[in-house]
């Protein structure tokens, strides 16, 4: 059976996130940190203070409404262009017909990129003039961290405002708001207090727009299996969404917030946390070996001295995740990790090379002395190479005091053992020998 053509009059309905997009930043939810009466964003809400911005922040939190309520609340030109679709002849015609219609009706212009990381360097390059003599306000909108993906100049005629996933309250709120206000909603007969509004959020994982489109599938499915009032519970909300992708790119920002809650985590000997964040990074489709090299590193610098056994353990998880793979890398990875957050930590040797890395540095014109010199040949050994040398082992107890520094430098102090682990009975030998030698050990 053929359907009735749709008439002249017919306009699809937008999608409810863009039904219920704010028009002023008092509608808006969440980024209180931009949107606080004595934020320099909010502070700069006049013609003659609002300055060009990078917005960074994960997809569906606001950037783009931010961006449109700024030219709306200043009575600015607004235009709007895709960083994947805009090339640089594009980006220079509308900078000339903003630059026309500042001198022509004394008006500035916002202009709005979205996703501004996607722009080469020569693309970056042809905003500076006009950002500079602020013919424009530029306003950038990026999922990437910008000090890797805006060109250092742009980036220093731009202020970055970094924006957050929206959390469960916030969440909550906007869902609360649709329903409340929205023509089409307000039509349905829907239980308000019977939406599931957890469970919405663990699918939308903070995304405003994800959230508020998943409200509305959900709405419409529940209209063709239940007879009014609407219920949108748990069953039905994770028919419809599935199972969520989780807010993590590998080659992203979260690919090293992740990570950095993991490994902080486990030098805060937390291994319940530090499991958490293993396995969030799993479920996401990390590489196990990057797990199981950051663990290398954090052997060595957080556990060191304090368990020395701690980097070997470290180093052959890295091997057998590498030869054994997911799914069952997972086992080794939660050995590891539960067994370093459970150590005693120490980064006195991490603290100490670095001490040393600087001081070495500025004191490269110092040559090896005589005694410490080798003497491979007749040749060297006449020239004193070696003369005066100490051999350790022929002393009791394997040690004898001498220096090890180059002549007139006066000896440093770097490596300060703790009271901790392993590392106590190393602190105790080095007091031993070098009592009254060097500083306080």
């Amino acid at each position: 059976m053929n359907k009735p053509p749709l008439s002249n009059n017919y306009k699809p309905l937008k999608p409810l996130a863009e039904r219920m997009r704010p028009t002023d930043f008092s509608e808006m939810v969440g980024q209180k940190s931009l949107l606080d009466n004595h934020s320099p964003f909010m502070v700069a809400m006049d013609e003659t203070s609002i300055y060009s911005m990078i917005l960074w922040g994960p997809p569906g939190v606001g950037k783009t409404t931010a961006a449109k309520i700024l030219a709306h609340r200043l009575d600015l030109s607004f235009m709007s262009i895709s960083a994947v679709s805009s090339g640089v002849k594009e980006v220079r015609g509308i900078l000339e017909n903003a630059k026309k219609i500042l001198y022509h009706q004394n008006r500035k212009t916002i202009l709005f990129i979205d996703e501004i990381h996607r722009f080469s360097k020569s693309q970056q390059d042809a905003l500076l003039h006009a950002v500079e003599e602020g013919h424009v306000i530029l306003v950038g909108a990026t999922t990437e961290n910008p000090s890797f993906e805006v060109i250092s100049p742009l980036l220093s005629r731009c202020k970055v405002h970094k924006l957050d996933w929206l959390n469960e309250e916030e969440i909550q709120t906007l869902i609360k708001n649709a329903l409340s206000k929205d023509t089409w909603l307000l039509e349905k007969d829907i239980d308000a207090k019977a939406v599931d509004h957890s469970t919405i959020f663990q699918f939308c994982s903070g995304d405003a727009r994800k959230a508020l489109n998943l409200l509305e599938q959900c709405v419409i499915y529940a209209e063709k299996d239940q007879k009014p009032p609407l219920v949108l519970n748990k069953a039905i909300i994770e028919k419809v969404a599935a199972r969520p992708l989780p807010n993590y790119d590998k080659d992203g920002d979260a690919h090293y917030d992740f990570i950095s809650a993991f490994i902080k985590s486990v030098r805060g000997s937390d291994p319940d946390a530090a499991l958490y964040w293993m396995a969030r990074m799993l479920n996401a489709g990390e590489k196990p070996e990057f797990i199981a090299r950051r663990l290398i590193i954090l052997a060595a610098e957080d556990i060191g001295n304090a368990e020395p056994f701690a980097l070997m353990l470290a180093n052959s998880a890295f091997d057998a995740v590498h030869k054994i793979g997911m799914p069952e890398a997972r086992i080794i990875l939660g050995q590891v990790t539960t067994y370093l957050a459970s150590l005693p930590k120490s980064n006195a040797s991490y603290l100490a090379t670095d001490k040393a890395l600087a001081f070495a540095d500025k004191t490269r014109n110092f040559s090896v002395p005589l005694h410490l010199r080798n003497a491979p040949t007749k040749l060297m050994s006449d020239m004193g190479h070696g003369d005066g040398y100490k051999y350790p082992h022929d002393y009791p107890g394997h040690f004898t005091r001498q220096s090890y520094w180059p002549d007139h430098l006066k000896p440093e102090k770097f490596y300060e053992p703790q009271s901790i682990g392993k590392e106590k009975n190393i602190l105790e030998r080095l007091r031993l020998w070098w009592k009254n030698q060097k500083g306080t050990v």
